[in-house]
């Protein structure tokens, strides 16, 4: 009888969660569509499919709550575990480590143990499939090979706040106020201090795909968003070609990261969340009410979405149309903007994407939808 009513409260939970979707939804411009595709409880695990040559490719990866894992676009689930320690997920990689592990243990998708790190001395995180430990004191970076050894150690004379990697080089910021960029052998190419604040401090920094470009949240009264560019033959030159400040600012790490192929940058700011188009040179302000959860990482075909939450485990699915960038204006109005407002509530939320597979999750459900062209 309990698990028949633990049934009908989660398939009523699902019909409303799904109802706020259709409610809340309009066409999206350019004929984009959102299409409803699957809805995947965490609770009830579909046995995970064996790989194949003929299995699909698409994996997600996912947390949420309790659970993490990958789910591919069909809504089936190749990992589907419950968290007993700390983890650290990447698109084709993923560990679970404790305290001060001894030991670590990297697996694939298939649950398989790839690459085994014994007397690790600190953190795995895994970025663009690349191994990293980061000390004990989180001012030791380190990167591990296949066979588990470690390549390179780099030692920061700060504790690190941020760490971004993409076309070979890493990308850090630190409590002290300095951005640095390390080579694929781990050596130093670039040294920065932004400066320009009250306390110095880099609360958040990305790297875009081909390495050509920086951005930076850095210090804390007065805060800034700066974005640098490579110039000239050296891989290790790069300038300052915007900079803005963002009012108040924040004390903790903060969103920021590049969407649409490269073409944009958006971070998290007071009030809502800012958008740099790296064509036109130009910042714009979109206004948000809430605090921003989670964010789409790729942004592309001109939209964004994101998630944002209230107090009481109220939260708020948001899809953005970005503007196009006008010279004379630097805020928009919203309401010829947000093409999506679904409402949920849920202490525990999630939103990837994948192509053309979108995905949401509050509590233990997660469910997708499709970007079509009509």
């Amino acid at each position: 009888m309990a698990l028949k009513k633990k049934s009908v409260r989660l398939i009523i939970i699902v019909l409303l969660f799904v109802i706020y979707f259709f409610m809340a939804a309009r066409q999206i411009p350019r004929e984009t569509i959102l299409v409803p595709a699957w809805i995947s409880s965490l609770e009830y695990n579909v046995p995970a499919f064996e790989r194949s040559s003929n299995a699909p490719d698409r994996m997600l990866p996912f947390t949420l709550g309790s659970h993490f894992g990958y789910i591919d676009s069909s809504g089936r689930f190749a990992v589907n575990r419950i968290k007993t320690s700390e983890i650290y997920l990447d698109e084709k990689m993923w560990t679970e480590y404790g305290n001060m592990p001894s030991g670590i243990e990297i697996k694939n998708i298939s649950q398989e143990t790839i690459i085994n790190i014994e007397n690790a001395k600190g953190y795995p995180f895994l970025l663009d499939n690349r191994v990293f430990i980061l000390g004990s004191e989180q001012n030791e970076l380190s990167e591990i090979d296949s066979n588990g050894n470690f390549i390179w150690t780099y030692e920061y004379g700060a504790p690190l706040t941020c760490v971004d990697t993409a076309a070979g080089i890493v990308l850090t910021g630190s409590l002290d106020g300095v951005v640095e960029i390390l080579n694929s052998g781990g050596n130093r190419i670039y040294f920065f201090e932004p400066g320009g604040s009250r306390y110095s401090v880099i609360l958040g920094c990305a790297v875009s795909r081909n390495g050509t470009q920086i951005g930076i949240i850095s210090g804390i009264d007065k805060q800034r968003f700066i974005l640098l560019e490579h110039f000239g033959g050296s891989p290790g030159e790069y300038k300052v070609v915007y900079h803005e400040y963002l009012d108040t600012g924040f004390r903790r790490p903060v969103h920021i990261t590049f969407i649409d192929e490269d073409s944009r940058i958006v971070f998290e700011r007071e009030g809502g969340i800012g958008c740099y188009n790296i064509k036109t040179r130009r910042s714009i302000f979109i206004p948000l009410d809430g605090k921003i959860a989670a964010i789409d990482n790729s942004g592309d075909q001109g939209l964004l979405f994101l998630i944002v939450s209230h107090p009481m485990q109220r939260n708020e699915l948001i899809g953005i149309k970005i503007p196009q960038d006008n010279f004379f204006v630097r805020s928009f109005d919203m309401r010829n903007t947000i093409f999506l407002r679904a409402p949920f509530r849920s202490s525990d939320v999630f939103l990837g994407r994948k192509d053309s597979m979108f995905v949401a999750g509050g509590g233990k459900t997660l469910i997708s939808f499709d970007l079509e062209e009509k």
